[in-house]
């Protein structure tokens, strides 16, 4: 009894523990204009009406939310980050605003048939080596870096995406471990497309990954 108490004590104590891998997950939290290195905020959560038959992530960035404003359609999200405004929408590969940047076609992403959507747009900052915490997600998680390198690393290998505006894409489903790897920063974006009924995201501690986004990292300085 004693030994079974003292390996539930410090099985809780352990997940207590505020490590950088913590400050890194992906939550609810709102973001504030304060962009610093931490954990991934909430930019947006939005639900989505309407899925074309293939589903494509479109990032699109504009000079003001006003013009962004006039281009917007319902599956559409304004938000303001890195120094821009930004109009994200879930469309078909060939769809673009009327105006604006176009930034970035990510996709197509794998959806599970669900009766309804919602979209969940994050922003993070990492500094090379921060990771988010093992989770699993209800639906397709996809990336995009404005700066900084990306290694994700699931139970089926590692992807790594490189340099300026890189990009990944994961269907729902399998543990994951996003990593920022390189020199600089990593300032990104995810979506998670999800069923509304059920949570974005959620925490595991069933699977361990082997480090290989950690073996990409860059030798430390003497």
């Amino acid at each position: 009894m004693l030994k079974t108490l003292l390996v539930a004590t410090a099985f809780a104590a352990l997940n207590l523990v505020t490590t950088p891998a913590a400050l890194a997950q992906a939550t609810a939290r709102a973001c504030t204009p304060e962009e610093t290195p931490g954990p991934a905020c909430l930019l947006a959560s939005q639900p989505i009406k309407t899925l074309p038959a293939h589903v494509y992530w479109q990032l699109d960035r504009f000079a003001d939310a006003a013009s962004a404003a006039r281009a917007r359609t319902d599956e559409g999200a304004i938000v303001e980050a890195f120094g821009a405004t930004w109009l994200f929408t879930i469309a078909d590969k060939d769809w673009r605003p009327g105006g604006g940047d176009h930034v970035a076609t990510i996709g197509p992403l794998p959806i599970a048939p669900a009766g309804t959507y919602r979209a969940e747009y994050l922003r993070s900052i990492f500094a090379p080596g921060t990771s988010a915490p093992l989770h699993v997600h209800s639906g397709p998680e996809a990336f995009f870096a404005v700066s900084g390198d990306t290694c994700l690393e699931t139970p089926a290998g590692v992807r790594t995406a490189l340099g300026p505006g890189n990009s990944l894409f994961i269907e729902g489903g399998p543990p994951m471990l996003l990593m920022a790897i390189g020199t600089e920063p990593r300032r990104g974006f995810a979506l998670i497309l999800h069923d509304s009924t059920q949570p974005p995201t959620t925490l595991i501690h069933d699977w361990m990954p082997k480090g290989l986004c950690g073996k990409l990292l860059p030798p430390a300085k003497p």
